[in-house]
């Protein structure tokens, strides 16, 4: 038993990346998949830079982005911190330098209170009103509870630097209600539709937005996860270009040029 109570039974060891990373979980409650090695390989960080991934988990946004990037300075905020612990320790057995702290972005820890060239965040996308999960862990994670959009959006923006970048996944419809938080803080905007079949409509966005940036906003050619017109069986799926992001840690900076 760990000092949050759990044991190794409640956890579960997964593979990320091909084997190129290894990431405690809770069985039961929230757990990571796609979406965030997809905000990983959206986020356009380089060596040497200092990123911020809000409601980080059990860290693994900033964990793939790590694998991707060494050399980079990764910080995570979250909520709840059996998560948290799991976030640090995934961090020490993958051998990737992971400062996070236990807190609410709303009340962000003093020491999260600099400018980062880059924030990250896929906050939850579940209405407050919608079927809550029985499990208090994966509830807090994947409903919008007490802290809507904009308000992840508008701490993203106080934490970024002048010409940071904000990368950011979330679901399709939340996208007006990201557009309208960043107000005129935030510019260089493009969007990337996510959808999980060609012809289907998107269900959820990749984000990039540079704070005090002058470009136009651009909304991109939608990224096909899956092949063909229905899943086929039990086998993976993938496009090509998906399995190099979620398989292999590629990036998608193609996507977003």
């Amino acid at each position: 038993m760990d000092s949050n109570g759990q044991t190794m039974d409640d956890l579960t060891h997964d593979a990320f990346l091909c084997g190129k990373l290894h990431l405690w979980q809770p069985r039961r409650g929230y757990r990571a998949a796609t979406d965030p090695v997809l905000l990983a390989a959206a986020c356009p960080a380089t060596a040497g830079q200092s990123v911020l991934d809000l409601g980080c988990g059990v860290g693994a946004a900033a964990l793939c982005l790590g694998a991707r990037v060494p050399g980079l300075r990764l910080s995570g905020l979250e909520v709840q911190e059996p998560y948290a612990a799991l976030a640090r320790r995934n961090g020490v057995e993958n051998g990737i330098s992971f400062e996070v702290h236990q807190g609410n972005l709303l009340d962000m820890p003093r020491a999260l209170r600099v400018d980062f060239d880059h924030v990250i965040a896929n906050p939850p996308y579940y209405p407050a009103h919608g079927t809550r999960s029985p499990d208090i862990g994966r509830a807090t994670a994947l409903q919008i509870a007490d802290t809507p959009l904009a308000d992840w959006v508008q701490a993203a923006t106080r934490r970024l630097a002048p010409l940071g970048w904000l990368t950011l996944i979330c679901g399709a419809d939340g996208l007006p209600e990201v557009l309208a938080a960043m107000g005129q803080k935030m510019g260089s905007t493009a969007v990337l539709p996510l959808t999980p079949r060609e012809g289907r409509p998107a269900l959820r966005i990749l984000l990039r937005a540079r704070k005090t940036g002058r470009g136009a906003f651009r909304l991109l050619a939608p990224f096909v996860i899956h092949q063909g017109p229905a899943h086929d069986g039990d086998r993976e799926s993938y496009t090509p270009r998906a399995g190099e992001i979620l398989r292999n840690g590629a990036s998608l900076s193609e996507e977003f040029r």
